[in-house]
């Protein structure tokens, strides 16, 4: 196989056509961004909770906007180029976060969880919407009109944490699979100015890519690739239940306090809580509140005061604790469909030389 083309999206050119898929909460932080950047692809920050994340490593109180225009920023120094990945269903804080990345002039805000407003204004900074139908695409050029993305991510049901799926049967549908979403998306985007497509979603190695650049995609996103790389933030714990997992083990429930089916890890402590009926009903950090009835953000499936609360795990809590930043609390391992393929713990410039060459380490 050859070695992999660049992917041009807006104004800035990528040598490889890999970008890291964002992963929360701050599985990706300014340390991977960067490593994944200088071995030739789009590394991604997460945007989930940094508030909170932040004032925990750095000692020191933030804002939203304050703490994603740091994150931003420090993984921008020097000339990188770095997306971040922002979740709609993180309502209260979604306009700040954007308004801040903004101001940052983050090279790429990839918008997903949720189908995202228009953002209008955006100067050099490339607006990439993540959808997993060419119905998503359709509504989203709707609402965005007169402007258009600058690419769209079309996430599968083999991706890892949240799905784009609202029913569990979807997941396992040969309808929905990656290759037969691709071309009624491919089509959607050449009738609005072609637009880059990039696939994401159980995409492993060298040869799934040139599989989907082949079918006319223009790059692919990854992220459980990345998560098991030493650059990246989650516990050394998490990456050994990766390492050490088999298929069997990987599974999607529904318990996600953000209302879409979840990939994860059989093992997750958090998960064996919930099924031990002995998970403890909070909502301490609030990184998922909706709207109660007066407008205000109090709402979470998981905590005490919502009468399922026992059917749901704290998100905020699990994730933290992925990272090592929640201690005493059971942490949720988030991976994708084929993270049991992993059998070591490797750089992410001897992931990339394996991706773009198709050489193993």
């Amino acid at each position: 196989m050859s070695i992999l083309p660049s992917l041009q999206i807006k104004s800035f050119v990528l040598k490889y056509c890999i970008d890291q898929g964002g992963m929360g909460a701050r599985i990706s932080g300014p340390q991977l961004t960067r490593a994944v950047y200088e071995a030739g692809g789009l590394g991604v920050l997460s945007s989930a909770g940094l508030k909170d994340i932040l004032r925990l490593v750095n000692k020191k109180e933030y804002t939203t906007y304050t703490a994603v225009r740091e994150e931003i920023e420090t993984a921008m120094t020097g000339g990188y180029l770095t997306g971040i990945n922002v979740m709609c269903k993180l309502e209260e804080s979604f306009a700040e976060t954007i308004r801040s990345a903004l101001d940052a002039k983050v090279s790429a805000i990839f918008v997903g969880a949720g189908l995202p407003p228009r953002i209008p204004n955006p100067g050099e900074t490339a607006l990439i919407p993540i959808v997993s139908s060419a119905r998503a695409l359709r509504f989203i050029l709707r609402l965005w009109r007169p402007d258009r993305p600058d690419a769209v991510v079309l996430e599968g049901p083999k991706a890892g944490g949240h799905l784009g799926f609202h029913h569990l049967a979807d997941i396992d549908n040969p309808e929905f699979a990656l290759e037969n979403l691709l071309p009624e998306v491919l089509e959607v985007a050449s009738k609005h100015g072609n637009f880059p497509v990039i696939v994401a979603g159980g995409i492993y190695t060298h040869e799934n890519i040139h599989q989907f650049l082949a079918m006319g995609a223009s790059g692919v996103q990854m992220g459980t690739r990345f998560l098991a790389t030493k650059e990246s933030n989650a516990t050394p714990e998490f990456k050994q239940a990766v390492v050490d997992s088999k298929e069997e083990d990987i599974l999607v429930v529904g318990s996600s306090p953000c209302g879409f089916p979840f990939r994860i890890l059989r093992g997750s402590p958090a998960y064996q809580e919930l099924l031990a009926g002995t998970r403890r009903a909070k909502c301490r950090m609030g990184y998922v509140l909706g709207q109660d009835t007066r407008g205000g953000y109090t709402v979470c499936k998981a905590a005490p005061n919502n009468s399922d609360h026992d059917k749901f795990f704290c998100i905020c809590d699990a994730l933290r604790a992925a990272i090592g930043l929640a201690p005493g609390e059971p942490p949720m391992y988030t991976v994708g469909s084929n993270a049991y393929r992993i059998q070591k713990i490797i750089s992410v410039a001897e992931l990339m030389k394996e991706l773009t060459e198709g050489v193993n380490p």
